[in-house]
């Protein structure tokens, strides 16, 4: 059967090998699939991971690196589910994981090993264990386990195979496989035991494959729980395989489910295969049986009925998975396919009811899937059962029709013509009662069910219908219902999307945002204009809610704001138009100029309080302000359009009506103004009003003085000589101004305002702003001397000094003023007063007042500052003064004291420590002594950094007074050493030494300080080395080892050396003649005279350093110095200077025990050759290392004193690669079997195959070969040195070892393909299993072994590579049943065309076979287009014969051509007849000129079967194929084509065609067009026959009526008596409609009232029909 037609589809989704699973890891341990969601993989190399496959995704599989022995993945969500054994144990321990949340959830360690595990549910894990069955949910965080029954006895010793659980969790099957009898062994058994978990029982049962489903039995509204398991067993020699469906636990008192059992059929070639997986399909309800071979067998769930059987895989199949969502399942196989088994809906129903011939079944899998195919079925079932009036039947089937195929208008109009029977519910309601039961009904028929509904005003029951979704709304149900019901109505319109019906009905509820909200959901645009209008009307704040949420739409508001705005304001609705524009003109944007300028318009010229709250709320600022300031200086609102003009004149003209403008504002307005401005309309101000607007100008100018100017402010007053003005101005600015100029004009405008009585407030304003002298002079000049007490004694006691100094001006009387002094004393400033008296020379004014103070016990310095001045210049015993008051200021008596006396500054400045002005004074008087003394005295390192500086032109006089007078006095050493220090840091050493000298070497009290002798000697170092040798022989006194190296740092040598022999130190006197004086001999003769053991090891070691190594060993062996022997060793080791290293070591091992002291005696000895010392030293106790030893021997080259070294120890390997140095390669051998390292082997037989010792390489080769990593460096080094026959001699040997592994057999076939490849195949056949196929792959194709490397493809199953290299390389490769079996396996479908093109090349002849091999996998079309390009398209007839059952267009056209060519006619009409895939009008054009009148007959049968039956009709005339004629007339079903045709034959004269035509055409030709014809032309003899046969068929029908009328009659009078007995009896309708509809009418009632006839009368009369009226007639 062609793919594209069979009943199911399969598909590979996916190959686990293309996401990276390895092939090893694709089996039923490592593999788990719960569902269709993913696939998990466990792999255990190259490292252990657990790979998650997404089916949405599968080429992004997750990989985690996870260790388990199982993995699942959650039917449903990421939550993975692990097992691993526990080590040492046989229990397992659980763990369930949430992938997404990376958290575990729950972990359970079971007791004993859990055999099977699997999903049973979302929520749930089925466990299997040896013994029993657990479930363990993954809910509740510590839950376990839970035992749900024991394994039955059937299941011992099988394998597990499957656990599953029914929908209700009720009934569980577990599955298990063992193996089969003795006498049919490969045949698998299968068990089952099926649990109720209700009863608590198991039952054993044989089934390899089980599965539980859900199937709703009619009449019962509830589902019953089926089983299918399929079985198949051996008994009595009979294999039996059955599938069974039975029913679980069936309900009592309920219809129930008759169990069904069916054959499963295996084919011959599968007699041992059996089911390994069963998948229900809930969608259609069907059975899928899977074996373990592939094959799948689909049975009917309701029959077990067999649909299709056919083989899915190549491969076996060991998994399985339902695919919910398609109705079908996966499978994967051991390749790795992932195969989706689909049903095909667009031909299962045609296969069953035609090739199955089954149409019950495939009428209710249709309707059961809601598949196409059965619709005519189901239309002639439907007719039949209305025929027979079975309605109720009619309308079951009508509402589960496939697809709805009779849900239409049509079906609910022949339900409403059929009349209403007296007492029976109508077959109306019947049908609409049976579609609610069924599910919803369609748009129809929710409005005709409605109609009758709405008709009785029964609109609860469509409240019930809609709320159950059993209704389908629409547009016309909503209008309908709306007669009734508003808001239903509206939900109808919502549910049915009549979005313009929605908006109106909620404009009528006033529910204006809903409609925004509506049609926001579900993108509508509504005509918002009109809405709006309608609004208006009725509300208007209603009207203003709905343009602003208008405004608010995403996108903009879909009507212009200004529109909006025109339509409030057409109804005079200035209120809320404002609303509406304050609102939307929130923003303040720039585009919304127009409307911020309009709104303000309409009520500036309306409501003018709004828009000035308007304009003080400042909103808006983009509207047209020249405008907006005309209406609001004509609206009155003055500041308003102040502040909008923009033109001088304008505000001019608008700013002096003062008297209708707030004072505070109008201030307000004036900081607005640029200054000119303000000051221009301020002059209009006054010029208009002076007195009226003087406060407003006076207020402004008091705000913005800043800036207007207070000159200008003060000017505009002036030129308007309003002193007032002026006056309280500047009463205002005074306290922030400290102008004089600007007080003089208060006083002034003061005067001019009003006269002075009291001087007082002159005071106040003179105090306060600094007018003191001013006012002491004006005061004092006027005689107002009380006034001057009075303010310095009360007003302000601080200013006196300034009263008292412009009184000295004024030349006031000394005694007015020292009495006005003490007058305030103690509340007098003494500093400024002092201040004010020296400036004019007056201090002994203040004698009296001063020598007061002190008396008081004032210790104020300026008291004592002016009284010391006062003496110094009465000259009343200064000195005694400057010495003992403890309250002057230094710093200011000596500056008053430096140009009258400077002894006398010197002795202030040294009193206070004043140092600067103490240098200052004495250098400018050349005072140096007392500047020195006072300098050595005060010991201060930045006075001495100071005087001592080289920029002081002082200098020298002050160090000759330091030297020669300050220092000899000075007794304290603390002086001295500052002094000293000073001028070290000075930088001055000739000055030091010479101050040092003086104190040292001339007998003073500091002559034998250690101390300053060692600064003298290290002063003369670094100034006047010439002197140090002197100091050193005359100073015993100083730190010798200091000194001495500073001497060294000095490269004073000599010195140096001197101070060290000086003070015994021997080891730094011989550093200095070695590193400074560099002279070893003098060196050498130091240490002969001193005979230290520490000079000799210096000694030594310098001449070590310059190389005299024989000396230096002389010099440390009389040092006895052993601690350098590491310099010793290499430095003999680079003067090879080994005889006098022995000796040393010798030395050296008395005093230590060092290993590297042995083991370099040890190498010393190998040096000079003297190996029987190195045997009696090993042999003795020692230290040394030999292993290091040893190998420093072997890099040496040494070989014979390594051999005896690594004989001693032991170390094999090494010995033998000392002894292949030596040659010795018997013996390297046998060191290298006792050291059996393969290093070692390999180190030797690399030597040996160099030595061309072939057999002793062959020997140590097979230990090498033997591991896997340095197999390949053995053969590379044999294949460089050309030893190819020695080679694979030594990997022939190594086949044979015990441990040989794979690396072996595959080197050994790489070589015979490089070298020997007449023996490669037979290798390769042998060994196949183990070999590296891939390596050796590489190595045939290097080597081009095209047989070979053909056959290793096979082998490793890379089929296309296998095919291309045979195609590539046919003449050595190609063998003709090998490349069919080759190119059948290729996954590269461009393989098989490539295949096409090499035998149509190569091999013609058996192209077909190759053709027939791939069939099933070539695009026959490209195949077909291949051939023809070729032009050999005849070559390939057998196969274009064999698939043309597909019926692929290419391969008809391309068949029909060929017969065409060949003429042959019988096969081309018989390929038209069975393969309509072609283009027929192509052909028919082609043919209907041919030469043979068959092939005409041929084209003229196309045109019949392509419907132009006019051109059929007429190439048949032309060939007077008459008969032809007639079928085509016949089958056209048309009644000209045929009346035409009997004229054609009356106007040829073929009487005996007329004659056949009437019969031929008998139910086209209408008898009075054939009568007519006969009667013209003469031919009724002809016509008779048709004439009689017409009476007597019309006759016959005539009488058929008749017969089923009076049948129908006798039904009718049969049935009245049953339809009273049915009459009181309700469907279920009618009891919810109890008054729905009238009553059926009765006869003669005309569709009256409802009551039936009278009972009939006693006494025998007749009956008397209801109200006299006589009976009615039947039909």
């Amino acid at each position: 059967m062609a793919a594209a037609n069979a009943p199911i589809t399969m598909k590979e989704v996916l190959t686990l090998p293309s996401v990276g699973i390895n092939q090893q890891f694709i089996t039923f341990t490592n593999v788990t699939m719960e569902s269709d969601k993913y696939i998990c993989v466990r792999e255990t190399a190259p490292q252990n991971s657990v790979v998650i496959i997404d089916m949405s995704m599968p080429m992004q599989p997750l990989r985690r690196p996870i260790t388990a022995d199982s993995a699942l993945m959650n039917p449903d969500s990421r939550i993975l589910a692990l097992k691993a054994q526990v080590p040492g144990t046989t229990q397992d321990h659980l763990q369930i994981f949430n992938i997404e949340a990376k958290a575990k959830l729950k972990s359970h360690q079971m007791p004993e090993q859990v055999a099977f595990w699997k999903w049973i549910t979302l929520k749930m894990l089925g466990l299997v264990t040896q013994n029993s069955v657990y479930h363990w949910s993954i809910e509740g965080c510590d839950s376990e386990p839970v035992k749900m029954f024991d394994r039955t006895a059937n299941l011992a010793n099988n394998q597990i195979i499957n656990y599953k659980c029914s929908p209700n969790e009720k009934w569980l099957v577990l599955i298990g496989i063992a193996p089969g009898p003795p006498e049919r062994a490969q045949l698998v058994k299968g068990n089952m035991q099926l649990f109720s978990v209700d009863q608590q029982r198991s039952q054993a049962l044989e089934a390899h494959a089980a599965s539980f489903a859900q199937f709703k039995v009619p009449g019962n509204e509830n589902p019953s729980i089926l089983i299918s398991f399929a079985s198949k067993s051996f008994n009595a020699g009979q294999i039996t395989s059955k599938l069974h469906v039975i029913e679980l636990g069936a309900q009592p008192g309920k219809p129930s489910f008759t169990k069904k059992q069916a054959d499963l059929f295996f084919p011959p070639d599968f007699a041992d295969d059996f089911p390994v997986a069963m998948q229900v399909s809930h969608k259609f309800s069907l059975i899928y049986v899977i074996t373990k071979l592939g094959l799948l067998f689909v049975y009917d769930l309701e029959t077990a009925s067999a649909i299709y059987r056919n083989r899915i895989s190549p491969d076996p199949i060991f998994l399985t998975s339902e695919a919910s969502s398609v109705g079908g399942f996966y499978a994967i196989n051991r390749r790795g396919q992932v195969l989706l088994a689909t049903v095909n809906e667009a031909t299962i129903i045609p296969f069953i009811s035609g090739q199955l011939n089954n149409l019950e079944l495939a009428v209710n899998l249709a309707k059961r899937g809601n598949l196409r195919g059965a619709e005519e079925l189901v239309v002639e079932r439907f007719k039949e059962l209305f025929a027979q009036t079975k309605y109720k039947e009619a309308a079951e089937l009508a509402a589960e029709s496939p697809q709805g195929i009779l849900r239409t208008p049509d079906t609910v109009a022949k339900f409403q013509s059929v009349p209403v029977q007296a007492g029976q519910t109508p077959p109306l309601l019947q049908y609409f009662g049976t579609l609610l039961t069924k599910g919803k009904l369609n748009s129809y028929e929710s409005l005709e069910l409605s109609r009758l509904v709405v008709n009785q005003n029964k609109k609860n029951l469509l409240e019930n219908w809609l709320a159950e979704d059993k209704l389908e709304c629409s547009e016309e149900l909503g209008d309908l219902v709306k007669t009734v019901d508003n808001d239903l109505a509206l939900k109808i319109y919502i549910k049915a999307r009549a979005t313009p019906k929605v908006v109106a009905a909620f404009a009528e509820r006033k529910e204006f945002d809903k409609i925004l909200i509506y049609s926001k959901q579900v993108g509508y645009t509504p005509d918002y204009m009109f809405l709006l209008q309608t609004i208006l009307r009725t509300d208007p704040q209603g009207a203003v809610n709905f343009a602003l949420m208008m405004s608010q739409m995403e996108g903009g508001c879909p009507v212009d704001f200004n529109t909006i705005t025109d339509l409030f304001l057409q109804r005079n609705l200035i209120r809320e138009a404002t609303a509406f524009l304050l609102d939307v003109l929130k923003p303040n944007l720039p585009e919304h100029a127009f409307l911020q300028t309009k709104v303000l318009e309409i009520n500036l010229v309306t409501f003018p309080n709004v828009a000035d709250a308007i304009l003080a709320n400042g909103m808006f600022s983009h509207y047209d302000r020249p405008r907006v300031a005309q209406l609001c200086e004509k609206a009155g609102l003055f500041i308003q359009s102040l502040k909008h003009y923009s033109e001088l004149p304008d505000i001019k003209r608008v700013i002096v009506n003062t008297h209708a403008i707030e004072p505070q504002a109008l201030v307000e307005f004036f900081g607005t103004l640029s200054s000119d401005w303000a000051m221009e309309c301020m002059k209009d101000l006054l010029l208009v009003n002076l007195r009226g607007n003087l406060q407003i100008i006076v207020q402004a100018c008091k705000e913005y003085c800043e800036q207007l100017g207070v000159d200008a402010c003060i000017k505009l007053f002036e030129q308007f000589k309003s002193y007032e003005g002026l006056y309280f101005f500047l009463g205002s600015y005074l306290s922030m101004s400290e102008d004089p100029e600007i007080h003089f004009k208060y006083i002034e405008a003061a005067a001019k305002t009003a006269k002075l009585p009291d001087a007082r407030p002159l005071i106040n304003v003179c105090d306060r702003f600094g007018f003191v002298p001013d006012l002491t002079h004006y005061l004092y000049t006027n005689n107002m001397l009380r006034y001057i007490e009075g303010y310095v004694q009360k007003v302000n006691p601080g200013n006196a000094p300034l009263v008292v100094g412009q009184l000295l001006d004024d030349e006031c009387p000394e005694d007015f003023i020292k009495g006005l002094i003490l007058s305030v004393r103690s509340l007098l400033p003494v500093e400024p007063l002092v201040d004010e008296c020296e400036k004019r020379n007056r201090l002994r004014l203040l004698t009296q007042f001063l020598e007061h103070l002190v008396s008081e016990g004032s210790q104020d310095v300026h008291v004592h500052n002016a009284l010391g001045k006062i003496i110094i210049d009465s000259n009343n015993n200064p000195e005694h003064f400057l010495t003992t008051n403890p309250y002057y200021d230094s710093r200011v008596v000596g500056k008053y004291c430096e140009k009258r006396d400077p002894t006398l500054a010197v002795v202030a400045y040294r009193r206070g420590q004043c140092d600067e002005e103490l240098v200052n004074v004495t250098n400018k008087n050349s005072l140096f002594k007392l500047q020195a003394r006072y300098v050595v005295e005060r010991m201060d390192g930045d006075l001495w950094d100071k005087v001592l500086m080289e920029e002081n032109e002082y200098r020298r006089q002050l160090i000759d007074q330091v030297v020669s007078t300050a220092l000899p006095e000075s007794q304290s050493p603390e002086q001295v050493s500052a002094a000293v220090k000073a001028f070290m840091t000075a930088d001055l050493p000739h000055e030091l030494i010479e101050l040092l000298e003086k104190i040292v070497l001339q007998n003073s009290a500091f002559s034998g300080n250690f101390n300053l002798q060692n600064l003298l000697i290290l002063t003369a170092i670094k100034a006047d080395p010439s002197r140090v040798m002197d100091y050193i022989n005359r100073l015993d006194n100083f730190d010798g080892p200091a000194v001495g190296e500073v001497a060294v740092e000095a490269q004073l040598y000599e010195e140096a050396f001197a101070i060290f022999k000086k003070f015994n130190l021997n080891v730094q006197a011989v550093d200095v003649l070695l590193d400074n004086v560099k002279s070893i001999e003098r060196a050498v003769e130091f240490a002969f005279r001193v005979e230290e053991d520490s000079v000799w090891s210096q000694v030594a070691k310098a001449q070590l350093r310059e190389g005299l190594v024989s000396d230096a060993i002389e010099s440390f062996i009389r040092a006895e110095d052993a601690t350098h022997f590491l310099e010793v060793i290499r430095a003999t080791e680079d003067a090879n200077v080994y005889d006098d290293l022995v000796r040393y070591l010798l030395m050296v091992r008395q005093k230590v025990k060092e290993p590297k002291v042995d083991s370099e005696l040890i190498y010393a000895y190998a040096k000079i050759d003297r190996l029987g010392e190195i045997e009696e030293f090993i042999l003795m106790p020692n230290v040394a290392n030999l292993p290091n030893v040893g190998d420093r021997l072997y890099d040496e080259a040494l070989y014979e004193a390594a051999k005896i070294i690594y004989a001693f120890i032991s170390n094999w390997g090494k010995l033998a690669v000392t002894l292949v140095k030596l040659q010795q390669f018997q013996g390297a051998v046998d060191a290298a079997r006792k050291a059996n390292s393969a290093k070692t082997w390999k180190e030797v037989c690399f030597a040996c195959v160099d030595a061309e010792e072939f057999r002793l390489a062959q020997i140590c080769g097979l230990n090498v070969i033997i591991q896997v990593d340095d197999l390949e460096e053995v053969s590379e080094f044999y294949q460089n040195r050309g030893c190819f026959n020695e080679l694979i001699s030594l990997m022939e040997s190594g086949l044979g070892l015990e441990r040989a592994h794979m690396g072996i057999f595959t080197e050994l076939g790489v070589l015979y393909a490089r070298y020997r490849y007449e023996k490669l195949m037979e290798h390769i056949k042998l060994f196949s299993t183990r070999l590296n196929i891939p390596k050796l792959i590489r190595a045939c194709d290097e080597q081009q072994h095209w047989q070979e490397l053909t056959y290793l493809y096979i082998q490793y199953d890379e089929f296309d590579n296998a095919a291309t290299t045979v195609m590539n390389h046919s003449p050595e490769a190609w063998e003709h049943m090998q490349f069919k079996d080759i190119v059948a396996k290729v996954a590269n479908v461009e393989l098989y065309y490539k295949a096409v093109h090499f035998y149509l090349q190569e091999h013609p002849d058996l192209i077909n076979d190759l053709l027939n091999v791939l069939a099933l996998r070539l695009d026959h079309t490209r195949v077909v287009d291949i051939m023809r390009k070729a032009g050999q398209l005849r070559l390939i007839k057998p196969y274009m014969v064999a698939v043309q059952s597909n019926n692929v267009s290419a391969v008809n056209e391309a068949l029909n051509e060929i017969y065409v060519e060949e003429e042959d006619y019988d096969r081309l009409r018989e390929s038209i007849d069975l393969h309509d895939s072609f283009d027929q009008i192509g052909l028919a054009q082609k043919i209907e000129k041919h030469e043979l009148v068959e092939m005409r007959r041929v084209a003229a049968y196309i045109y019949k079967k392509a419907g132009r039956w006019k051109q059929s009709i007429a190439l048949s005339k032309k060939d007077n194929m008459y008969k032809d004629c007639m079928e085509t007339a016949s089958q056209s079903g048309e009644h000209d084509l045929a009346e035409q045709l009997l004229v054609y034959f009356i106007e040829q004269g073929k009487k005996e065609c007329f004659a056949t035509c009437l019969f031929v055409c008998y139910d086209l030709i209408r008898p009075d067009v054939a009568l007519e014809l006969a009667w013209i032309n003469n031919m009724l003899d002809f016509a008779f026959p048709y004439l009689l046969q017409f009476i007597r068929e019309y006759s016959g029908k005539v009488d058929e009526l008749i017969k089923d009328k009076l049948e129908a009659q006798k039904e009718v009078k049969a049935k009245e008596q049953e339809d009273k007995d049915v009459m009181s009896q309700q469907n279920m309708y009618a009891q919810l409609l109890p008054l729905a509809l009238p009553a059926p009418p009765m006869p003669g009632m005309g569709g009256g009232g409802g009551y039936g006839p009278p009972p009939p009368m006693g006494g025998g009369m007749p009956p008397m029909p209801p109200y006299g009226m006589p009976p009615m007639g039947g039909y």
